[in-house]
C-alpha cells in the first residue's frame, strides 16, 4: 500500500469515526436508563458513568405565563401570584415586619473564556437565563393582607449580582458575587439610601458559580457563606478553585472567615432545622457523565467535613476525569444525607415547621428545583417536599408545585429558584423565568351548607 492509499484509508477511517459519533450523539442521543425516582432518597442508585463525546443538552425554552396561568399545587394547597412583572427574581428574604425582599439578579458574565463559555452562553440563552443582571433588591409589601403585594419599591440598587440576604440586629447584609456588604436598616423602611460598608471579599475573578448565599446563625454571631466551584470538575485547573466549593463561616465581630465544610460543588440554599438545630444545605453536583449521574442532594452540613468535589461524589465514587487524584481526601469524603435527583438544579430550601400549611407539610424540607439542562428526559422544574422524622429525611419526596413545564415538556412557563416563608407562614417561590413570586397556602376549609329544617307537621282539621 503506497503513501497516498494510506492517507486515503486514514481519512476514510476518520470520516467513519466522525459519522459514527454523529449518529450516536444526534440520531441516538444519550438518555437516562433509570427513572428520576431512582436518583432520590437516602440510598440513590449510582450507575456507571456514561460520558459522551458531546454533552447531553436538553433545554426547555421559556414561554412565560399568561395572566390566567399559574403553577399547579398539589391537593390541599392553593397558589396565586404574590407579585408578577418582576425582572429575573432569584432569591427571597422576609423581614420581621412582613416585607418581602427579592433579589433581581443574574450572572455578572465573568466565567472563564473559551469554547465552553460560549456553549454555556448558548444554553443559558435557550433557557432564558442570559438576561443582564438588574443588580438590585426589590421590596414587596402586602398592605391589606390578601396575599398579593400591592406596593413595590427599590430597596437597594447599584449592587453586583446580589444573591443572599440576612438581617442581624439593625444591620442588613447582602452577598454580592464578589463581596459581602453591610447596610444600616431601620424597621419598616422601604429603601436604604445610606452607603454600605464592605465586610469581606469573596472569590470572584472567573465566576462560574457566581451565586453567593448567606445565613445568619441563631445567635447573630456568624454568617454562613456559600461559594460554588469555578468549573464542572476542575477543568480550569485546581488553582482556579482556591477558596471555592465550600461553605465558610464569617465571624461578624472580627470579619474573620474560615472554611466550615468543603468539597461541596455548588451549595446554594441554607436553612436551620427548627427541631435539631442542624445547618442544612442543598448542593448541585457535577454534570456530563450521563443523565443518571450525579444526583443533587440535601444534607446536614458537618463542621470540618469534606464532601468529595472534585475528586469523588457520594463518598468514594471516584471521578476519573479529575487528574491527579487525591486518595487521602477521597477516603474522608462524607456521604450526603439525601439525594434529590440527577441534574434537578435544586437551589432554594425552606423548612416547613413554622409554616401555616396543613399539618402534613410541617415536618420536612421544601426544595425548589430549577430544572435540568444535562438530562434526557428533563428533571426538576418543580417544588418538592422531603418529609422528616427525628431530624432526618424519612420517605420519598412529594410534589408541591408543578406545571412549570408545558404539557409537551418542550417549553417552560417558569423555573423555581428561591424559597421563603412569609409572615403568615405561607410558602413563597421565586420564579426567575416567569418573573413572578408565587404564594402557596392551604386551601381554606369550606363551611358545610346547613340543611333546611324539616317543616313541622300541620294539625289536621277535624271534620
Amino acid at each position: 500500500m503506497n503513501r497516498t492509499s494510506r492517507y486515503l484509508l486514514a481519512a476514510g477511517l476518520v470520516v467513519l469515526a466522525l459519522g459514527t459519533a454523529t449518529y450516536a450523539v444526534v440520531m441516538r442521543p444519550e438518555r437516562a436508563r433509570l427513572p428520576i425516582s431512582e436518583s432520590m432518597g437516602s440510598r440513590p442508585k449510582l450507575p456507571q458513568p456514561n460520558a459522551t463525546l458531546v454533552p447531553t443538552v436538553n433545554i426547555a425554552r421559556p414561554v412565560g405565563w399568561k395572566e390566567d396561568e399559574a403553577p399547579h399545587p398539589t391537593t390541599g394547597l392553593a397558589v396565586k401570584a404574590f407579585a408578577r412583572g418582576l425582572n429575573h427574581p432569584r432569591w427571597l428574604y422576609t423581614l420581621p415586619n412582613g416585607d418581602v425582599l427579592v433579589a433581581e439578579t443574574n450572572s455578572p458574565g465573568t466565567d472563564a473564556p473559551g469554547l465552553k463559555k460560549r456553549i454555556a452562553g448558548l444554553i443559558q440563552g435557550m433557557a432564558g437565563a442570559d438576561t443582564p443582571s438588574p443588580n438590585r433588591i426589590m421590596l414587596l409589601r402586602d398592605t391589606d393582607g390578601d396575599g398579593v403585594a400591592d406596593e413595590r419599591t427599590v430597596f437597594l440598587d447599584k449592587l453586583y449580582s446580589p444573591f443572599g440576604m440576612a438581617l442581624v440586629g439593625d444591620s442588613f447584609y447582602v452577598a454580592n458575587a464578589n463581596a459581602i456588604w453591610r447596610f444600616p436598616y431601620q424597621d419598616g423602611e422601604k429603601s436604604i439610601t445610606a452607603a454600605g460598608k464592605k465586610v469581606v471579599d469573596l472569590p470572584s475573578g472567573y465566576n462560574h458559580h457566581w451565586t453567593k448565599n448567606i445565613l445568619a446563625s441563631p445567635d447573630g454571631q456568624y454568617l454562613y457563606v456559600t461559594v460554588g466551584s469555578n468549573s464542572n470538575v476542575g477543568e480550569n485547573g485546581l488553582p482556579a478553585e482556591e477558596g471555592r466549593a465550600r461553605i465558610n463561616r464569617l465571624t461578624l465581630a472580627t470579619g474573620e472567615m474560615t472554611p466550615y465544610a468543603t468539597g461541596l460543588r455548588n451549595p446554594n440554599g441554607l436553612a436551620w432545622d427548627p427541631q435539631s438545630g442542624a445547618l442544612w444545605a442543598v448542593v448541585n453536583e457535577r454534570d456530563e457523565i450521563g443523565s443518571d449521574l450525579v444526583p443533587d442532594y440535601i444534607t446536614a452540613v458537618k463542621e470540618g467535613a469534606f464532601y468529595g468535589w472534585p475528586y469523588s461524589y457520594y463518598g468514594g465514587h471516584v471521578d476519573e476525569r479529575v487528574q491527579p487524584q487525591n486518595h487521602d481526601l477521597v477516603s474522608k469524603a462524607v456521604v450526603p444525607d439525601y439525594a434529590v435527583g440527577a441534574h434537578t438544579a435544586s437551589l432554594g430550601i425552606a423548612f416547613g415547621q413554622n409554616s401555616t400549611l396543613p399539618e402534613i407539610w410541617r415536618n420536612g424540607l421544601f426544595v425548589a428545583q430549577h430544572g435540568s439542562w444535562n438530562r434526557r428526559p428533563k428533571s426538576g422544574y418543580k417544588v418538592i417536599f422531603v418529609p422528616f422524622q427525628s431530624g432526618a429525611p424519612n420517605g420519598p419526596p412529594v410534589d408541591v408545585l408543578t406545571g412549570f413545564l408545558t404539557a409537551d415538556k418542550k417549553h417552560a412557563h417558569g423555573r423555581p429558584v428561591g424559597l421563603a416563608l412569609d409572615h403568615t407562614g405561607a410558602l413563597l417561590v421565586a420564579d426567575d423565568v416567569g418573573n413572578a413570586v408565587w404564594r402557596v397556602a392551604g386551601v381554606p376549609e369550606q363551611p358545610q351548607p346547613q340543611q333546611a329544617a324539616a317543616p313541622e307537621p300541620q294539625p289536621q282539621m277535624q271534620p
